[in-house]
């Protein structure tokens, strides 16, 4: 069977106030037009499909209308939830995503009560998908209690309990079936991209790639946003996503994944890169400096640091000269002698480090609870 896996499309991501659906609903009917030229047997999308819980119509619109896309080229379509998406909303449309003959899953479930969706390729072969939403901090123990452990089973650690989830919905793999696993979290050894979410991707919510068994002939995850491979038992592989979200990764090369599993054998995955979205690109110097390139940077959001004296009307003058110019800033000078803090650009987590470094305070308790905190006011907005 041929699978396309994708991942964290953020639809509905505004970037510095500049909106990027148009640039992404180019890019998901390229990925439609590839599952279809690719006569795909299994779409899955391993969560953030949306930027924010409280996605807007348009953004709504959109998503559905894709997966919708996706499924009438003929492929199977799975969808699970991220940290970006509402869970329990993607839940409650489950029912009517079915109807369409679409599986979305936004909460854990156990194997036999959806977490393991079964599915029979127009080459009638059989696929056992194990699915495994994002799951916090909060929920990850009543995630292991729907795996039928009791309470003295789901002590340990997120990682530990992380761990008996996915082995509890693999338990049903075997050799006459190709065996999928499509799950949103953060593996020990990925790399970030740059737009993840904080509160997220700290080490309390590592879990390993020895979470994941051999018996599993793939692993497609979503999260982190640089498409990448993992070693482990398995072939662990991120897609990444199909835009650059943020300047963190405006080397990126987008992707989406194609991979050709037997039965088996191991899979064999493609890295297929996405034509359609526009580049993140930073530039730094004077407005002659920008003058010189303003016809080489094309459709580039640009990100621009400014080398010159600050002046009233700077700004509007790079703009005059750089049009896609989203994120304008001048580069100033440290006092000599004087360390200066920077904050711009620096997650919450590597603040409060930096602040109980100044403070003198050394003690990992308290960068716990700040996580742990953290993670609960997310998981709230959310």
């Amino acid at each position: 069977m041929r699978l396309l896996h994708t991942s964290d499309w953020h639809i509905g991501k505004v970037l510095k106030g500049v909106p990027r659906i148009d640039e992404q609903r180019k890019v998901l009917a390229e990925i439609v037009e590839i599952t279809r030229d690719e006569r795909v047997d299994l779409a899955v999308i391993a969560g953030d499909l949306f930027e924010s819980a409280v996605p807007p119509p348009e953004a709504q619109a959109l998503v559905w209308s894709t997966v919708l896309d996706l499924r009438q080229s003929g492929a199977e379509v799975v969808v699970i939830a991220g940290n970006h998406d509402n869970g329990h909303l993607l839940e409650a449309l489950s029912p009517l995503a079915l109807a369409a003959g679409v599986h979305v899953l936004g909460t854990p479930k156990a194997p036999d009560a959806g977490g393991v969706i079964t599915l029979t390729t127009q080459q009638d072969e059989q696929a056992l998908v194990a699915c495994l939403p994002f799951v916090s901090q909060r929920y990850v123990i009543r995630a292991a209690e729907l795996m039928a452990q009791d309470a003295a089973q789901n002590a340990g650690t997120y990682a530990e309990r992380y761990r008996a989830v996915v082995a509890a919905l693999c338990a049903t793999f075997s050799e006459k079936t190709v065996n999928l696993v499509v799950a949103h979290g953060y593996v020990r050894g990925g790399r970030l991209g740059g737009g993840e979410r904080d509160a997220q991707c700290i080490e309390d919510y590592w879990v390993d790639a020895s979470s994941f068994p051999p018996s599993a002939q793939y692993v497609a995850l979503g999260h982190l946003h640089r498409s990448q491979q993992l070693p482990g038992g398995a072939p662990i592989w991120y897609s990444g996503s199909p835009i650059q979200i943020d300047f963190g990764e405006e080397d990126e090369t987008k992707h989406v994944l194609l991979v050709d599993i037997e039965a088996g054998k191991p899979a064999r995955v493609t890295q297929r890169p996405l034509t359609s979205p526009r580049h993140l690109r930073t530039v730094e110097g004077t407005l002659a400096e920008f003058r010189a390139i303003a016809d080489d940077v094309g459709e580039d959001l640009l990100k621009v640091i400014v080398t010159e004296p600050a002046r009233a009307g700077l700004a509007a003058d790079v703009r005059d000269l750089l049009p896609n110019a989203i994120d304008i800033r001048l580069q100033r000078d440290e006092e000599p002698g004087r360390a200066t803090a920077k904050r711009s650009g620096r997650s919450p987590h590597e603040l409060f480090s930096a602040y109980l470094e100044e403070t003198g305070v050394e003690d990992v308790r308290v960068e716990r609870l700040f996580a742990s905190l953290l993670d609960d006011v997310v998981t709230e907005q959310s």
